[in-house]
């Protein structure tokens, strides 16, 4: 059994943890709103540019541009951009994302794939379990900017246009709420137009549909890795700021328990002493 001692020191612990966890918490919600705002102001114009691409890309027909290569078959060698954090303390987001980064590296060799990572986190995991991690970018604390989303868009256009990879996909946490958050793959390379050709529209293109396609995909690459970001970004702060409530309950549970295991063992102390006395007053008798 726990001296009184050993029981004070736990529960002093155990203070200094859920004071930490509680300050964690409340810098997480302050964050979580400015990071919801940027995720609402993003997804508006992400499917804009997105239905915008794929209506264009299909109506195109059979025009040539480096990010809608295509190769025969089943991809040979797989490109994944994947985002998590560069800290822990943040419940099962980091998790939940390498995971799913796994499910698409599980059937290929590692030298088959290539990562590029937003956060130190995957980049870390990967590198240990002997992945080629090509390029890793480090999570900005000032907040996700659009001229980070082009350094991290170019580096995966570089990666698929060079024909290292036949295919490219993101991988990244979307923002539900506060208490949900799901890691999701997209295919960001090649691009997959419109399939049904009766409902493209029939456009013109003037000068022409590859000099269209050349302005607007980099911009729409850049727009989904910043929706990504973003989306990544909100996940993690409503991620932590759930499980930093977890922790700092939990501590208060523990000091709870651990007060009453204290009050007992004092309890008894005094018991003890006092059924000491009585005998060494009976025994002077």
């Amino acid at each position: 059994m726990a001296t009184m001692r050993q029981i004070r020191s736990r529960i002093r612990v155990a203070k200094n943890i859920q004071q930490i966890t509680k300050a964690m918490k409340l810098v997480a919600a302050a964050r979580l709103r400015r990071a919801q705002d940027a995720v609402v102001s993003a997804r508006p114009y992400a499917q804009s540019i997105r239905d915008v691409i794929q209506s264009v890309a299909g109506a195109a027909g059979d025009v040539r541009h480096p990010l809608l290569r295509r190769t025969e078959g089943e991809a040979r060698n797989v490109g994944i951009l994947l985002i998590t954090g560069d800290r822990g303390l943040c419940g099962s987001y980091n998790t939940n994302a390498i995971r799913r980064a796994s499910e698409l590296a599980y059937d290929l060799e590692p030298d088959q794939v290539r990562f590029i990572c937003v956060g130190q986190r995957g980049a870390r995991f990967f590198r240990n379990r002997g992945y080629n991690v090509v390029a890793d970018f480090g999570i900005q604390t000032t907040g996700t900017t659009f001229v980070r989303a082009q350094e991290v868009a170019a580096a995966a256009s570089k990666l698929f246009q060079s024909e290292e990879v036949d295919a490219l996909h993101l991988v990244y946490t979307r923002f539900v709420s506060a208490m949900t958050q799901h890691a999701e793959n997209v295919q960001l390379f090649p691009l997959d137009p419109q399939s049904d050709g009766a409902d493209s529209p029939n456009i013109e293109f003037e000068p022409s549909a590859e000099g269209i396609l050349e302005g607007l995909l980099p911009r729409y690459i850049d727009t989904l890795v910043y929706q990504a970001m973003v989306e990544s970004r909100a996940s993690f702060f409503g991620s932590q700021m759930t499980s930093m409530s977890s922790a700092t309950d939990n501590a208060g549970k523990m000091i709870s328990t651990l007060t009453l295991s204290l009050n007992r063992a004092r309890q008894a102390t005094i018991t003890r002493e006092i059924s000491e006395i009585v005998g060494g007053a009976e025994a002077l008798k």
